[in-house]
């Protein structure tokens, strides 16, 4: 048996263009449940299409995978031999300027909003704005709104002011779902000592990324990898730490164009420190894809990791957040 077997496992963020063969491989890698990205820089209705087109490869595919909107669904879903699907955002551009869509979007199955992706947007600034000007007062009501809702507030690409106000107004625990310490790996998307301080202070969860661009590339050893969670762990508690591997496997040129550009600019732009990373990235042998999540914690096993700190990196930290993070405060007040 394999240090995979029986644990949960949960990837807090993935951008694949997603087919069959895909959730097969999350079964082979023994996935429990996966953060699926639904939008970018859409807008509301074209979000909305997003979610319909989500819907129906939930349904053509319900033999092997079940739409998450609560934490029990997680539970529920691995019972059943499924894996769970989180639908989220990267970005708050699906809503516009109308604060009521948090709820409707929260409705439909959206849980997990990141609050800007790597532009400026009406909430506050992302990781490569030269002035991040902090969190507006749209952006303080739509935290507010998320915390009432139960959608998880994710701060993955959003810039170091707009971070701490949103950890300072938020009233719940807030997530980052795919970044790495600045300190280990130097990159504008990756997070201060600063940030990372307040995020463990808020309770909140930092899921390590497994993106090439946000370590040293494909010769980042799964060795040097492990080393980056032990250093992480020692830094925010084991309960604190998880894994988002931003997975981007099945992709062409233009989503590439789309993901970076979006409709904002009509030349390439990828951001402060990005122009060097145009292109895909290659992936490191000892992951290239779902498949490879049970190698991961039999190395942190050999790293000296106990199991039961291995099982809370490699899932039971997400799904402990996930699963509070998703009520309503109403449900929460029921629960004191």
């Amino acid at each position: 048996m394999t240090a995979g077997e029986k644990m949960v496992i949960i990837d807090g963020l993935t951008l694949s263009n997603w087919n069959r063969e895909l959730l097969l491989e999350l079964h082979k890698g023994q996935v429990t449940c996966v953060h699926v990205c639904v939008a970018l820089w859409e807008t509301a209705r074209e979000t909305l299409s997003k979610i319909g087109q989500w819907y129906q490869f939930i349904e053509e595919n319900s033999d092997l995978v079940r739409l998450v909107r609560t934490g029990e669904d997680i539970t529920k879903a691995r019972a059943l031999g499924k894996v769970g699907l989180i639908l989220g955002t990267q970005n708050t551009s699906p809503l516009e300027d109308d604060l009521s869509l948090v709820e409707v979007f929260s409705a439909l199955g959206v849980k997990i909003m990141q609050l800007t992706y790597n532009n400026q947007n009406m909430i506050g600034s992302s990781c490569y704005e030269n002035n991040d000007t902090g969190l507006s007062r749209f952006g303080r009501l739509v935290v507010e709104e998320m915390n009432r809702v139960g959608t998880i507030i994710d701060l993955s690409h959003v810039g170091d002011r707009t971070t701490l106000d949103t950890i300072e107004h938020s009233r719940r625990p807030v997530s980052i779902t795919h970044a790495n310490p600045d300190w280990i790996y130097p990159s504008k998307r990756n997070k201060s000592k600063e940030v990372l301080t307040a995020l463990r202070n808020n309770g909140g969860v930092l899921g390590l990324c497994l993106y090439p661009y946000l370590m040293k590339g494909a010769q980042t050893s799964l060795d040097e990898f492990c080393d980056m969670v032990a250093k992480t762990v020692d830094f925010m508690g084991v309960e604190k730490v998880a894994l988002g591997t931003d997975l981007t496997l099945n992709w062409g040129e233009d989503f590439l164009k789309w993901m970076r550009m979006g409709r904002w600019t009509h030349k390439v732009d990828y951001g402060a420190g990005s122009a060097s990373n145009p292109s895909w990235p290659q992936w490191p042998a000892w992951f290239q894809g779902p498949k490879d999540f049970p190698g991961i914690a039999e190395a942190l096993l050999l790293r000296g990791f106990a199991k039961s700190e291995v099982e809370a990196v490699m899932g039971g930290n997400w799904q402990r957040f996930f699963t509070e993070g998703f009520k309503a405060e109403k449900e929460l007040e029921l629960c004191v």
